[in-house]
């Protein structure tokens, strides 16, 4: 199955959603955070980048074939490189004419896509259970470019003004 553009755009924009909340949530983050782990059988956040990786990996494999299952990197600057070479690698076989097969682009967002961003919240859950909240913004507003999936992802143009980290204010994401 060869989908129309418009799903491709969006599926491409959703990665560059992705690229841009995990960023977010890594962003200004202590450099002990990678290993900070919350209780036993809870992934610190190296091991969810790593993980993010081997999902958004394994629905690349829908278009190449294979199996993915990278072995960890010795530090977590190479695991984040890597995740967001991934995701560039997914969305390089989204081609005009790339061939879905059997599957359809809402099962692959409703599936490995969904998890991964489901882990970048978990990201930002754990930087302020590290003690280190991520400020809030509005992310209608954010400047995510469906061209950019690398880890240089822009600063929030809607940041909340009156977030404070102490979370006595929600306002946005």
């Amino acid at each position: 199955m060869i989908p129309d553009k418009s799903k491709i755009q969006m599926l491409c924009h959703f990665l560059a959603a992705l690229a841009y909340r995990t960023q977010k949530s890594l962003r200004g983050a202590p450099e002990n955070f990678a290993d900070f782990r919350v209780t036993e059988r809870v992934r610190t956040p190296k091991e969810l980048i790593r993980h993010m990786t081997v999902v958004i990996g394994y629905a690349r494999t829908f278009f190449v074939g294979g199996v993915w299952r990278p072995e960890p990197l010795p530090s977590f600057s190479d695991e984040i490189k890597r995740f967001h070479e991934t995701i560039e690698g997914l969305a390089d076989c989204f081609t005009d004419n790339a061939d879905f097969g059997d599957r359809t682009p809402e099962r692959l967002l409703q599936g490995p896509l969904a998890d991964a961003m489901t882990h970048a919240g978990q990201l930002a859950m754990l930087r302020r259970l590290f003690g280190s909240p991520v400020p809030s913004e509005n992310f209608v507003k954010a400047d995510i470019n469906a061209s950019n999936l690398g880890p240089d992802q822009p600063n929030p143009v809607a940041p909340d003004d009156d977030w404070k980290p102490n979370g006595s204010k929600h306002t946005g994401d």
